[in-house]
């Protein structure tokens, strides 16, 4: 094989890597992973149990007092 022709089939090679890498990295940024913001997409927030805990606590407490004062109105 001639030296021209060996460079020719890298080159070739290397545009198809290019092609294959970009396209992964569109993949990857449609995953859940940190670039999710840099595609559009919106994170959903997850509470942690001690956070959904400490939310109900917050919320029972609210209703009671709403409770309170509507009886002694």
């Amino acid at each position: 094989m001639e030296l021209r022709q060996i460079i020719e089939e890298l080159k070739r090679e290397r545009a198809r890597m290019d092609d294959a890498i970009k396209a992964l990295e569109q993949v990857g940024s449609t995953t859940r992973g940190g670039s999710a913001r840099q595609s559009g997409l919106k994170r959903k927030r997850r509470l942690t149990p001690e956070g959904r805990k400490r939310l109900s606590d917050m919320m029972k407490k609210r209703w009671a007092e709403r409770k309170r004062k509507a009886k002694a109105a």
